[in-house]
């Protein structure tokens, strides 16, 4: 099993592929295929048939997924950085970090 430096809701930023320089909020994590769902990149254009949600069919715009090794976490700064993982010093659980700023990922 593989460990992800990053987690549904989390800010992001594509740093390769088509989407390069795109940023947004992670909506799903697959852990078996490393693939990440990131709100408004990475857009396809899906062909659907008429149905309860969508009476009229045609060309849907939704989001496919993204390779995990091409994402950044996007800390409190703004900018992309890497992820550490350390001890906290008040409650001693393992917490995420900013290796670029140092602070603490919520």
């Amino acid at each position: 099993m593989t460990k992800l430096n990053i987690k549904k809701g989390d800010n992001v930023m594509v740093i390769a592929g088509n989407s390069k320089g795109q940023s947004g909020r992670v909506l799903v994590v697959n852990k078996d295929k490393g693939r990440a769902i990131v709100e408004s990149v990475n857009l396809i254009s899906k062909h659907t048939k008429p149905n309860a949600d969508n009476p009229k069919g045609g060309i849907v715009k939704q989001e496919a997924a993204v390779d995990i090794s091409n994402l950044m976490l996007i800390d409190a700064t703004g900018k992309p950085t890497r992820i550490g993982k350390r001890k906290d010093e008040k409650t001693g659980k393992t917490v995420r970090f900013s290796k670029k700023s140092g602070e603490v990922i919520k």
